[in-house]
């Protein structure tokens, strides 16, 4: 008996930090929700999830949207939450349900809105959010991919069903979406027009951008004509200007918002939440439908599936990561306020391990 008390006093230090982990935390929303590392339990895995040792994670601008209450409505997280939503790594270990991972495989995977972060030195992720991460990009490039992957996959493929000859709106190329959205649609044959500012046209030419706007010297609406889909990167009125530039029959796909009632049915929301998108979207819908133009909003999901034919792509380096800077964990913060800036050239990436 003493002895196994003498085992169990033994183990315990080592066991303490098995079961911990450094996270990036937001405490509470609002103006100032308290962002800072913690020292948290590693997430415990359900039979369907692999537990991941992250190596990097992608920073998005709906990482620093979130603290503020921005989604509080139709996002739920059990506060402290972890922040970050990309990330690639390790699995460490996999659930009694997991069929196509094992302990060893390199995965990349987007957990946004799954109520878990990314900036953490561990994640639990479902079976179905991940793929393996593509051979020929190191963790950094990798942990830079899904959200910008996914969402530029969603809207281009899945919403404006983009085809060859087709011709896209993608405004503020050269930011962390803008800089996949171009490739992917360029890749799917599509005429690409976009606006950047002087310095980085090259950027986006390389990328495969058609018609370039300098929007400090013009505005995009007395410019681009004739386009089948826009893809609704830039807050403000660039959404309204953009209806202009559409032909009948068009389409609109915004990652910003207005949120519209079929998002709200989506997402299983009351009633009453119905009523606010409809109505935050309905000036634009009116103005759409004047148009002959069709506005959906998206909010990106989680899909292994889709990542793995992202991960295609890569490995043919028909589409390439942009990377802007590399910030270690210990700055995870001030990342964050880098990416607020909204000047980053492609992605911000926050190296963990």
């Amino acid at each position: 008996m003493p002895e196994c008390l003498h085992l169990t006093s033994h183990h315990h230090p080592r066991q303490n930090t098995e079961t911990h982990m450094k996270a990036l935390t937001f405490k509470r929303y609002g103006k100032s929700p308290d962002i800072g590392f913690s020292n948290i339990d590693r997430p415990t895995l359900q039979p369907d999830e692999l537990l991941v040792q992250v190596y990097a994670a992608g920073l998005n601008p709906i990482d620093n949207m979130i603290p503020v209450g921005t989604f509080k409505p139709v996002m739920s997280f059990k506060l402290p939450a972890v922040l970050g939503s990309d990330l690639a790594g390790v699995v460490i270990e996999v659930g009694s349900k997991v069929t196509r991972f094992k302990p060893g495989d390199e995965v990349f995977a987007s957990i946004f809105d799954l109520g878990r972060g990314s900036l953490a030195e561990f994640a639990a992720v479902p079976e179905r959010a991940a793929a393996l991460k593509p051979t020929n990009l190191d963790f950094v490039q990798a942990a830079s991919i899904p959200m910008v992957g996914l969402t530029s996959w969603q809207a281009l493929k899945e919403r404006m069903n983009l085809r060859r000859g087709q011709k896209v709106f993608i405004p503020a190329g050269s930011g962390g979406i803008g800089t996949f959205a171009i490739q992917l649609a360029h890749q799917l044959g599509a005429k690409v027009g976009t606006t950047v500012s002087t310095g980085n046209i090259e950027l986006v030419r390389g990328l495969g951008a058609d018609e370039i706007v300098d929007y400090k010297k013009q505005e995009f609406e007395n410019v681009l004509r004739g386009y089948d889909g826009v893809l609704g990167t830039v807050r403000g009125d660039t959404l309204e200007k953009s209806l202009g530039i559409l032909r009948s029959g068009g389409r609109i796909v915004s990652l910003i918002g207005p949120l519209d009632a079929a998002f709200a049915e989506a997402k299983k929301l009351n009633f009453f939440l119905k009523f606010v998108f409809g109505l935050m979207s309905r000036k634009l819908m009116k103005q759409a439908k004047q148009k002959g133009v069709d506005y959906g909003f998206l909010f990106v999901r989680p899909d292994g599936q889709q990542l793995g034919e992202i991960e295609e792509l890569l490995k043919a380096e028909s589409v390439r990561p942009v990377i802007d800077r590399v910030f270690p964990f210990d700055q995870a913060k001030e990342a964050l306020d880098y990416l607020a800036l909204g000047r980053s050239k492609g992605k911000v990436v926050v190296k963990i391990k």
